[in-house]
Formats: C-alpha cells, sequence, structure tokens
C-alpha cells in the first residue's frame, strides 16, 4: 500500500490517513477479522507520529470499520454476507455463522393498520396487524432495525414471539414459501443512528421484504434497516443458457 500524505494540505495529516486506510479496507488490503499491521509499522509507513495514527484509526473504529482490542491490536471488523437466494430469518442466519442473535423490542403488539400496510398486506382499512418492531444485534452488537407487520388473524398474539418471528410461524404452520425484497441505500436518521450505534448520516441498507404462504397469501410485510458497514448481501446468477 503507497500513499503519500500531503503535510502542506490544509486537512489535517489524521483525516488524510483516515481516507488512505478506509480505502485500504474497502480494496481488502487486509482480510475481515484480520489484523492490521501493528501501530508502530503504520506509524512508520506513512511517516506520522503515533498520535496521528490513533486518532485516524479511533475515527475508523466510531464508523465500525476496525476493532481496536487492549493488548493485542486493531483488526479488521467482519462483516456478514446474507444471500438473497435463500429465505431465512435473521436469528437462523446468525446461528448458521456461528454468532449469538439477540434482539431489544421496542414494540409489540396489536395496531391498526397503516394505509402503507393496508396496501402491503391486502388488509381492508382499519384491519388490525400485528406489529413486531426489534434491534437485532450479533454478539451483542447492534446490526439492524427490523419492523415487521402481519394481519393479525395469522398472528394474533404477537407478544408470544420471543426470538425467532420464522420459528414461532412455522410452529403455527406458517413457514412462509417465498418471498419478494427490495432494496436501496439510505442514509441513516437521527433516530436509527442512535439505534444501530452510527453516525447520523451514514449510509445503511434500507429492506423491504414482502413474503407469501403457499396459498400466495401475503403473510408478511418487513421494513429493515442494516448498518452498511456490517452487512453485504450477495446474489448468485446462474446463466440461462
Amino acid at each position: 500500500m503507497q500513499a503519500t500524505l500531503d503535510t502542506h494540505s490544509a486537512t489535517p495529516l489524521y483525516l488524510q490517513l483516515e481516507a488512505v486506510l478506509r480505502e485500504a479496507l474497502a480494496s481488502g488490503t487486509w482480510k475481515a477479522g484480520e489484523a492490521m499491521p501493528p501501530e508502530r509499522a503504520l506509524a512508520e509507513q506513512f511517516g506520522v507520529s503515533r498520535l496521528t495514527l490513533r486518532k485516524a484509526l479511533e475515527r475508523l473504529e466510531a464508523q465500525g470499520l476496525v476493532q481496536r482490542r487492549q493488548g493485542s491490536g486493531t483488526y479488521v471488523a467482519p462483516r456478514l454476507e446474507q444471500p438473497l437466494s435463500t429465505l431465512t430469518g435473521f436469528s437462523e442466519d446468525m446461528r448458521a455463522r456461528g454468532l449469538e442473535p439477540g434482539a431489544r423490542w421496542l414494540k409489540r403488539g396489536l395496531f391498526t393498520a397503516s394505509p402503507e400496510e393496508v396496501l402491503a398486506l391486502s388488509l381492508s382499512p382499519g384491519e388490525k396487524v400485528a406489529r413486531l418492531e426489534r434491534v437485532r444485534s450479533a454478539q451483542g452488537e447492534p446490526m439492524a432495525i427490523e419492523r415487521a407487520a402481519l394481519p393479525a388473524h395469522l398472528l394474533p398474539h404477537p407478544e408470544e414471539v420471543k426470538e425467532s418471528l420464522y420459528a414461532y410461524l412455522e410452529s403455527k404452520g406458517l413457514r412462509p414459501a417465498r418471498a419478494l425484497q427490495r432494496l436501496r441505500s439510505v442514509a441513516a436518521s437521527r433516530q436509527e443512528a442512535e439505534l444501530l450505534g452510527i453516525r447520523v448520516g451514514e449510509p445503511v441498507l434500507y429492506i423491504e421484504r414482502l413474503s407469501y404462504l403457499a396459498d400466495g397469501s401475503v403473510l408478511e410485510f418487513t421494513r429493515s434497516h442494516y448498518r452498511g458497514d456490517r452487512y453485504d448481501f450477495v446474489a448468485e446468477l446462474r446463466s440461462n443458457q
């Protein structure tokens, strides 16, 4: 990795170094979970003081790009890959990766459907929906804000859902057969930033999911905000030849 910092620039050295290191992380110079070179080596490589280096690393840590471990060094923060071709719940997905899923409930109960929920779930105005809103975490670290809505007649007792919504639905014979997802990048609002432990305006992945039962009826309408610095969504494409 070759980069020269401009000591005559109006931009402070630690901000220049932060940009250089962020680009190196994005390009895969160091892999997820891998230890970065020791502070002394990095400081010498870029010709800066260790104080300047630490300020750059602190900013990268605040963005969730690196993890600094006392007495051990600085490590590239792991990223989670979510395949788009498989319909799984958050808890299932985390456990498949050897991570412990967690949740902090924000809302759980029956409410009058909003106009958006009425349209998405094919309901009549005034009908009730079960809303499940929570911050999802892995190993105690916030990963996503998930807001699910289901027709009340399919989930009349939302308070019974403890961890995995899909596991609970399957126990009731309501396993989703297929789903449609839409993804786009948005800037984190103040509320989303506070819940996810990121800065206001940072990019997050906004995902809308409509899942269906085998008979074609809509089961679930979920809107989620995933941390862009922690999640990669991966799709496998096949040739039609």
